[in-house]
């Protein structure tokens, strides 16, 4: 029995299209080494080992900030986990997991927050349910 994968690859090759693989990734990752300035606006979830100067949104995906990472920018996701050091202002729809290591210079605003011991943060935290009035 020949899987799907193999099937199409065997038809664009006799076909003599070039081959096409759908991505199965479940999360991006921007490494150690890899600085980006601007916006990152993304559909998936996020791991960043590196740096980012500028913004991070990613709707209703998660974000993790990795241990070591240097972050100056305004992050938006349904869920921010930071385990390294952020300067802007943290917005989830979620939840924000600020581990022992991470830290925060900016405001956070979510309606869940979990801050460990040791994590570090200077500036406004709002969490809890805010209703319409």
């Amino acid at each position: 029995m020949m899987n799907v994968d193999t099937a199409d690859a065997t038809k664009a090759v006799q076909s003599g299209e070039p081959e096409q693989r759908l991505e199965r990734r479940v999360t991006g990752w921007i490494g150690k080494a890899v600085r980006v300035e601007g916006k990152v606006i993304g559909t998936e979830d996020l791991t960043i080992e590196g740096g980012v100067n500028g913004s991070i949104e990613l709707g209703d995906h998660s974000l993790t900030i990795g241990l070591g990472a240097g972050i100056k920018a305004d992050l938006l996701a349904r869920i921010v986990v930071i385990n390294g050091a952020v300067t802007g202002n943290v917005q989830a729809t979620e939840r924000v997991d600020l581990r022992a290591t991470g830290s925060v210079d900016g405001n956070i605003s979510a309606p869940r927050l979990r801050l460990a011991t040791g994590a570090l943060v200077h500036g406004k935290i709002e969490c809890g349910s805010f209703g319409e009035k």
